[in-house]
C-alpha cells in the first residue's frame, strides 16, 4: 500500500490531512529522508504533522521542518533557533501553555492556535524547491479546511505567504506580503505576515524580539482570549 497520507493521532484532523510517514510525492526530499534514516536512525526523518488542535481560532504556517529541527524531533519548530522565539513567545501571549524545553515531550501545549508547515519534509538546505511546495500545498489546504473555527492564519516568511494565499484561492497581487500586515481574505479569515523568526534574519536584524511581538499583539487583539 502506498503512504501517502494520514492524520495524527488524537489531533482532530481527518484521514487524508497529513503526508503518510513514508510519503512519496517529493523524490528529492525522499532521498534526503532515506539518507537521514540511515544516519540518524533515532530521530524522526518523516513527514512533521501539525501541531495543535483542529478546532483551533489561528494557524501558523512555516516554510519547512528544519534538519536538526523538527525534523529530528517531529514536532514543528522544536529543536531549532526559530523556536526559540516563537513558543515563548506564543506562551507569553496565551496562545501556549507549559514549559517549553525544546524536546516533544516537554509537556508544552498549544491553546487555541496550531502550527504547521508549507512543506511538510526537511529539504536540502532548508529550500524546498517550487515544485515541492506545489506538491505538498494539498496538506496545507487540507489543514485549513479541516478547521472548522479557523478566524487567523500566521504565515512566517513570504513562501509560507503565498502558498497560504493558494491554498485557499486567493491571488497573490491582492494580497502581498509585509510584516506585521493583515489581509482580509474573506468575511471570516484574516492573513498576518511576519518574517520568519531564522537565524539569519534574527542575527542580521531584519526581524526583533519585539517586531515579532507587535505581530502577536495585532494578531491577539483581533483574537480576544476566551473568558
Amino acid at each position: 500500500m502506498t503512504d501517502i497520507a494520514y492524520a495524527a493521532p488524537g489531533s482532530g484532523y481527518p484521514a487524508g490531512t497529513e503526508p503518510g510517514h513514508d510519503c512519496p510525492l517529493c523524490p528529492r526530499l525522499v532521498s534526503l529522508r532515506e539518507r537521514m534514516r540511515a544516519s540518524e536512525p533515532g530521530w524522526h526523518n518523516a513527514p512533521v504533522a501539525t501541531f495543535g488542535p483542529a478546532t483551533a481560532r489561528l494557524l501558523i504556517v512555516g516554510l519547512a521542518p528544519g534538519l536538526r529541527g523538527a525534523n529530528r524531533t517531529g514536532r514543528p519548530f522544536t529543536g531549532d533557533y526559530a523556536g526559540d522565539l516563537l513558543y515563548p513567545t506564543l506562551i507569553d501571549f496565551g496562545f501556549a501553555a507549559g514549559r517549553f524545553a525544546a524536546r516533544p515531550d516537554d509537556g508544552l501545549a498549544m491553546v487555541d492556535a496550531a502550527i504547521t508547515n508549507a512543506v511538510r519534509c526537511v529539504p536540502p538546505e532548508n529550500k524546498p524547491t517550487g515544485g515541492e511546495i506545489v506538491t505538498c500545498r494539498q496538506f496545507l489546504a487540507r489543514t485549513i479546511a479541516a478547521m472548522p473555527n479557523l478566524t487567523a492564519i500566521l504565515a512566517l516568511g513570504t513562501i509560507s505567504h503565498e502558498s497560504t494565499l493558494a491554498a485557499l484561492g486567493a491571488r497573490r497581487s491582492a494580497f502581498p506580503f509585509g510584516h506585521n500586515a493583515r489581509h482580509a481574505v474573506s468575511p471570516s479569515l484574516t492573513l498576518f505576515d511576519s518574517y520568519h523568526p531564522s537565524r539569519y534574519n534574527l542575527n542580521t536584524r531584519r526581524m526583533t524580539p519585539e517586531m515579532f511581538r507587535a505581530v502577536l499583539t495585532s494578531i491577539r487583539q483581533h483574537l480576544p482570549a476566551s473568558a
